[in-house]
């Protein structure tokens, strides 16, 4: 009886290395093959033999690592008017959690009135406006509608983009560049 070819994991590779057909071979399969291996290159003089002391270096060296930017600033068309007159235009939101997006949901008043879902998430998400001691959705509830819409575009920029820079490029020239849409006033370019 004639001895079958018995798959193994590395066998082909072992009978390719021989010179001796594989099983592949032997079925007329058109396979794409990677490159054999390289053989690793030979360090400079003067670099130690083996692998380094210490923990592994990276074979690669890394990028550089970009930080996430969580907040970004602001400034309202308008600005908030406190109880004493005072403007608050500057201010700063934060990136949304899923967990700021899931909880105004529970809120009584977005179950009766789901447009009141922007206020309550805007109320969460604003960090800083003014010298306001902290805010929340009765500062936002209280603020001008052109506000209002300013911070709603402002949140959906941030959030979804991840950023708030747009490309763009030159009609004249056709040039690529980077433009801000954050923090400028509604109607400016």
């Amino acid at each position: 009886m004639g001895a079958q070819p018995v798959l193994q994991r590395g066998r082909g590779d072992a009978l390719a290395a021989r010179g001796q057909p594989t099983t592949a071979d032997r079925a007329g399969a058109d396979f794409p093959r990677s490159a054999p291996a390289a053989a690793p290159a030979e360090a400079p003089p003067g670099t130690p033999a083996g692998p380094p002391a210490g923990p592994a270096a990276p074979a690669v060296e890394a990028a550089p690592r970009q930080e996430l930017r969580t907040e970004f600033p602001f400034e309202l068309p308008r600005g908030y008017v406190d109880d004493s007159g005072t403007v608050h235009r500057d201010g700063v939101m934060r990136l949304s959690t899923a967990r700021d997006e899931l909880i105004p949901l529970r809120d009584v008043r977005v179950q009766e009135n789901p447009a009141y879902l922007s206020v309550v998430l805007l109320g969460r998400v604003i960090t800083r406006l003014g010298t306001l001691p902290s805010v929340h959705d009765g500062i936002v509830e209280n603020m001008f509608a052109s506000d209002l819409a300013f911070l709603q575009d402002f949140y959906r920029q941030i959030n979804a983009e991840g950023h708030t820079r747009a490309a763009v490029a030159c009609p004249h020239c056709s040039e690529a560049f980077e433009v801000e849409l954050g923090g400028s006033r509604l109607g400016e370019s």
